[in-house]
């Protein structure tokens, strides 16, 4: 039973969560309530936690030396020895069997498949050498984001409005310059370095990134929610949702600049019920207002 709980430990189950941006083409188009292109998007959902899990396997595989140096990271699975390198390679080529079989024979989409190899590749080299330079760092994490949600336009046949590829991106640069921040604040105060490149990263950069890429993303929110072509089709009351857009991110300010815990961006996600009621009535909004308000 604890080989299995370590197994799952090792597939980062937590993260999964990233991957629901696959279904952001969906939402955005009003589609979600049709469902051969909602069970288009759970297959594509399955297929790329599974190929995302054997990426954060083959990060821990390589990180096995540094994580034994980390108080908490020592005890991930194979840093701990509670799997061997053996049936994390086992595991590995199983994940990502399985998931290109997801693409291949169930989705028999090639343009998708093409993407989930892309992403696969990328963060092969991000895991590698990419990971390790600052700036690259996170850009690679927000190309993820956005490869996530030209998957979801894809295999639904969804056009992506630019405002929301744009937003992806933003949004995704965002949290990943929140995490950097709480690194380098572990590795001020404990003089532990989370990672290879915090030396790249300092306080004053990261604020101000951090508050310029905020600001940007409301515009661009509020940019989307006044095109024409939104407004065409739901009206022009969407910027009221802007509201909640705003609180949210405030909210998500706080935790980095007031708090100092930006360093998990999904458990944040999870377990702050603030940002989660936030994100429940910004979606009920956005319904009611395309519905009843247009």
């Amino acid at each position: 039973m604890n080989k299995i709980k370590h197994y799952l430990q090792l597939m980062r189950l937590h993260q999964w969560v990233k991957n629901f941006f696959i279904f952001l083409p969906l939402f955005f188009s009003f589609k979600m309530d049709h469902i051969s292109l909602l069970i288009a998007d759970l297959w594509a959902f399955v297929g790329f936690c599974l190929i995302a899990s054997s990426i954060y396997i083959i990060n821990d595989w390589n990180d096995i030396a540094t994580d034994l140096l980390h108080s908490e990271k020592r005890n991930r699975p194979l840093a701990s020895g509670a799997i061997n390198k053996k049936e994390a390679l086992l595991m590995i080529l199983s994940l990502v069997a399985v998931s290109l079989s997801v693409y291949i024979f169930v989705l028999g989409n090639y343009i998708a498949l093409a993407l989930l190899v892309s992403y696969f590749i990328l963060n092969i080299f991000y895991s590698l050498r990419l990971k390790h330079i600052p700036v690259i760092d996170i850009s690679i994490v927000a190309i993820g984001f956005v490869i996530r949600i030209f998957i979801g336009g894809v295999v639904t046949d969804t056009p992506l409005s630019r405002w929301i590829v744009v937003m992806t991106f933003l949004l995704a640069i965002f949290l990943a310059l929140g995490k950097r921040r709480d690194d380098v604040v572990i590795y001020e105060e404990t003089g532990d370095k989370v990672r290879k490149n915090v030396d790249g990263y300092n306080i004053p950069f990261l604020n101000v990134a951090i508050v310029v890429v905020a600001a940007v993303m409301m515009v661009a929110y509020i940019m989307y929610t006044i095109s024409q072509e939104v407004t065409e089709r739901n009206g022009d009351n969407l910027y009221l949702t802007s509201f909640f857009v705003f609180v949210g991110l405030f909210r998500y300010l706080q935790i980095i600049f007031v708090e100092d815990r930006s360093g998990n961006p999904t458990l944040i996600f999870l377990k702050d019920n603030f940002i989660r009621i936030i994100i429940i009535l910004w979606i009920i909004s956005f319904f009611v207002i395309t519905k009843f308000f247009r």
